[in-house]
């Protein structure tokens, strides 16, 4: 009999968390899709069970305690016992530094880092006791350092120090953990910010491309490629590490 492993997506309605749901389901896994909006989550799951998934939509403030707890027990229940944890919950509220606000700075953090710890925290006791685990935290290039980012740039470095540690202490329990830093990617974030500084999407992306390495910029899938590596049982021997998928070196 074959055992269906139960994944957990944040912010997994669109773009690239949308694109690693629908991976995971292609890769047997029942998959929960978390994101703030329920409704928005339900055409992603239309998609998957009507592929032959099975998939769970789930509304839920990641940077809520009560409402962590509240979505890991509805879906422990309701589809299966997590042992997958990819946290891609993430929003952008972008400034220089000087015209940077605290709310933009708390919001940013909030989502990526605190929503990230409180979401690994819930679903932890589930892989260890399992004995068996995946964590892929999303980085990004950003965590390199980037113009106008200091809030972004901040949490997605963090991510990666966040990530080397869950190796470290849960590695013992059979759980590994690793982070994906994506380079350009086309979507939704990425369109509002050619429009933030006033440019077609495309010049954008034609602009983005001409300094990537593989003359090309990224698509959702190529992330959820990578997911589908860090997740899969043959991986078992790579731990702490982070990937960047930017068509070229980073770090």
């Amino acid at each position: 009999m074959t055992i269906t492993r139960t994944a957990v997506v944040t912010g997994a309605a669109r773009g690239i968390g949308a694109s690693v749901a629908k991976r995971l389901a292609r890769d047997g896994f029942a998959v929960a899709v978390v994101d703030l909006d329920e409704a928005a989550c339900k055409p992603v799951v239309g998609e998957i069970e009507a592929g032959g998934g099975r998939a769970l939509a789930v509304g839920a403030n990641v940077a809520d305690e009560q409402a962590v707890q509240a979505a890991v027990d509805r879906i422990a229940e309701e589809l299966g016992e997590p042992t997958v944890l990819v946290n891609n919950a993430g929003i952008t509220r972008d400034n220089l530094l000087f015209k940077m606000t605290a709310g933009d700075w708390d919001a940013v953090l909030n989502v990526h880092l605190r929503g990230s710890f409180l979401v690994t925290r819930a679903v932890q006791g589930y892989l260890t006791r399992a004995g068996w685990g995946r964590i892929v935290n999303l980085s990004s290039t950003s965590a390199l350092g980037n113009r106008g980012q200091a809030n972004y740039a901040a949490a997605k470095a963090g991510l990666q120090g966040f990530t080397k540690t869950l190796a470290l202490e849960l590695g013992k329990f059979g759980v590994t953990a690793n982070a994906i830093a994506p380079g350009f990617i086309e979507t939704e974030m990425t369109a509002a910010t050619a429009a933030r500084v006033g440019m077609s999407f495309e010049d954008f992306k034609d602009a983005a491309a001409a300094q990537i390495p593989v003359a090309r910029t990224g698509k959702p899938e190529d992330i959820a490629h990578a997911v589908s590596f860090f997740v899969s049982e043959a991986a078992g021997f790579v731990s702490g590490q982070v990937l960047y998928v930017a068509g070229g070196p980073k770090a």
